[in-house]
């Protein structure tokens, strides 16, 4: 790296700031260059026109994708809108990418899938979406792959933290407002504490841009490929409320009844089991998330009022 170039800024742009990935990955990214994080409002990736203008003009380095349409239930009714953002919006950045000489970070789901296999999804496990957020996401992350830019596309599951609108956060408001809770005992899946996505996400670029001048990517290129990225476990939606409500007081804990999905029907049907292996990310980087009990019990450990947004 020479004297001038090592000056020069790494231009980063990240979209979806008030995420919950996004919220906690912008403190993260001031490390690794000049980072610009529009609000959806000055940048919609619903607008492929607007949207491309914005990337040639400020050309960045590296576009993080945390942006997302994630209403999983209203996304059968408005699924264009939840297309425009989670399926033509990365093609478009993945397209100005290509052209830019830039690469990309963007994030996955397991919704990607249909739940019907016995065992863990692995990276390589071809994508059968049951409901229309996971076509669309699945669309994303298709056209991110056809593009040939380096990347790098998590794929998380049961994505929760103290921001926003998730299922701790949920069952925490109605712990205040109800006296009983019902909740799904035949899904199951590994909840991920959105922190840990964030701290990982960052530790891995640490590894891809670590010494390199701004416009180099091959760190990224190399190592380009989707990464299953989740807390190591699997519990059920009953489980998971069940470990959120002992950490409280006996005398503040609902009565929690497990119930089959059947007996709760949802607009978007949701897959049985959406557990993902972590053992390629285990392999590539060395590193693995905490179980999703410790990391449960951390974030809690963390949370000083309820937001009230949940």
């Amino acid at each position: 790296m020479t004297a001038s170039s090592a000056n020069l800024p790494r231009r980063i742009l990240l979209t979806g700031k008030t995420g919950q990935i996004g919220r906690e990955l912008w403190s993260f990214l001031d490390t690794f260059g000049d980072v610009r994080a529009p609000s959806s409002a000055e940048l919609d990736l619903a607008f492929p026109d607007a949207l491309k203008q914005y990337l040639t003009e400020w050309r960045p380095h590296l576009i993080v994708n945390a942006a997302a349409y994630t209403q999983v239930d209203r996304a059968e009714e408005e699924r264009d809108r939840a297309m425009a953002i989670n399926g033509t919006g990365p093609k478009v950045m993945a397209e100005c990418a290509a052209e830019l000489g830039a690469a990309m970070v963007h994030f996955s789901t397991d919704y990607v899938f249909d739940g019907s296999k016995h065992g863990f999804y692995k990276e390589a496990d071809e994508p059968n979406p049951k409901n229309v957020y996971g076509i669309t996401k699945a669309a994303g992350d298709a056209a991110i792959q056809k593009a040939g830019i380096p990347h790098l596309i998590f794929r998380t599951s049961w994505v929760y933290g103290l921001n926003g609108r998730n299922f701790l956060l949920t069952m925490q408001r109605l712990a205040r407002e109800t006296d009983e809770i019902r909740v799904v005992n035949d899904q199951v899946g590994s909840p991920t504490w959105s922190r840990l996505i964030a701290q990982t996400t960052a530790n891995i670029l640490g590894h891809v841009l670590s010494d390199r001048e701004a416009e180099d990517m091959s760190g990224i290129e190399k190592a380009s490929g989707i990464y299953n990225l989740t807390c190591t476990g699997w519990t059920s939606w009953y489980g998971f409320a069940k470990a959120i409500f002992d950490i409280l007081p006996e005398d503040e804990r609902p009565r929690l009844r497990p119930i089959p999905t059947s007996d709760y029907p949802t607009p978007a049907p949701r897959p049985a089991n959406s557990v993902l292996s972590v053992e390629k990310l285990r392999q590539q980087f060395g590193i693995t998330l905490p179980d999703w009990q410790g990391a449960l019990t951390f974030c809690l450990n963390n949370q000083t009022t309820p937001d009230p947004a949940a």
